[in-house]
């Protein structure tokens, strides 16, 4: 942390996937903002270590993405969390003052509800199916929950049955969840009748990846959003669109928590003019990794 240049950045462990710098770095440029946003792949054992450093007067770094595995551990690391994000008991932005005091929020909820309004769909009356209950559940069902269009139903079924049922179980201490249920089976997930299939699952990143779902559970009538962004087409994607469904990945989901992580750390509206470059940036990024 030698140099003195506004620094902000993501941390996580690997990293190696990540875009977010082309976003974050395109709208320094565009505001003529002399900072850079840098990757920090952080091992377990180094956290105590970086969050040290980052609190001495003379760190360059005043904001931070967060992203797994370490959501929920950066939490006793910080000075306060705004209520949504303690609510959620997940952070995955930080906000460091200048007396070096540090904030949590979580943008990945708001993020996931901004892209499924921009695809047209309409959470409320209807039916929900979401694989996976790790932190980036955490935050689209805590989102969903509190959401004003509220939905009918939402089922969420993990390879490990116990860990959803956790996650419904604690996110209902602090959200009205009784719309949902963890079900300890695919078929019991329903698809076949959900307007809404979700993948929050790592399942998919590797061309090799079996999708856990069978294609003829899809249907037409329904949106299937996969979390993963890279790659763009993921196997589920695929069968989605052989199926006639709507299908899109989490690259719009990056984007908007982007966004709101930037203003978080500018305490600014972003311009529509700075938001396009952002996006620009990530579409851009995404087809040279698919070459």
């Amino acid at each position: 942390m030698g140099q003195n240049i506004t620094t902000y950045g993501l941390i996580g462990y690997p990293l190696g996937h990540s875009l977010s710098p082309l976003m974050h770095n395109a709208a320094f440029k565009a505001l003529g903002v002399e900072a850079t946003y840098e990757l920090f792949p952080l091992k377990p054992d180094e956290l105590d270590n970086f969050f040290s450093d980052l609190k001495q007067k003379d760190s360059p770094i005043f904001g931070l993405n967060v992203t797994f595995p370490y959501k929920e551990k950066v939490i006793p690391y910080l000075d306060s969390l705004n209520p949504y994000a303690k609510k959620v008991a997940a952070v995955n932005t930080i906000v460091i003052s200048e007396n070096r005091k540090l904030s949590g929020y979580n943008t990945d909820g708001p993020g996931f509800l901004a892209h499924i309004a921009e695809l047209g769909f309409q959470p409320q009356g209807k039916r929900i199916a979401i694989l996976g209950a790790g932190g980036a559940t955490r935050a689209v069902l805590s989102a969903l929950c509190m959401s004003a269009q509220r939905p009918e139903a939402i089922m969420i079924y993990d390879i490990e049955p116990e860990k959803a049922q956790s996650l419904v179980k604690d996110l209902s201490v602090n959200f009205d969840c009784g719309i949902t249920k963890a079900v300890d089976s695919l078929d019991d997930l329903n698809v076949e009748l959900a307007d809404l299939l979700v993948n929050a699952t790592p399942v998919g990143m590797k061309p090799s990846d079996i999708p856990l779902i069978d294609e003829e559970m899809l249907h037409a009538n329904m949106l299937v959003y996969d979390l993963i962004y890279n790659p763009a087409q993921t196997a589920l994607l695929e069968m989605a669109q052989r199926k006639g469904a709507q299908a899109a990945n989490g690259l719009g989901m990056l984007y908007y928590q982007g966004v709101l992580a930037f203003q978080h750390w500018a305490n600014v509206e972003l311009p529509e003019n700075i938001k396009k470059k952002m996006r620009d940036a990530l579409d851009k990024g995404l087809q040279q990794r698919i070459k």
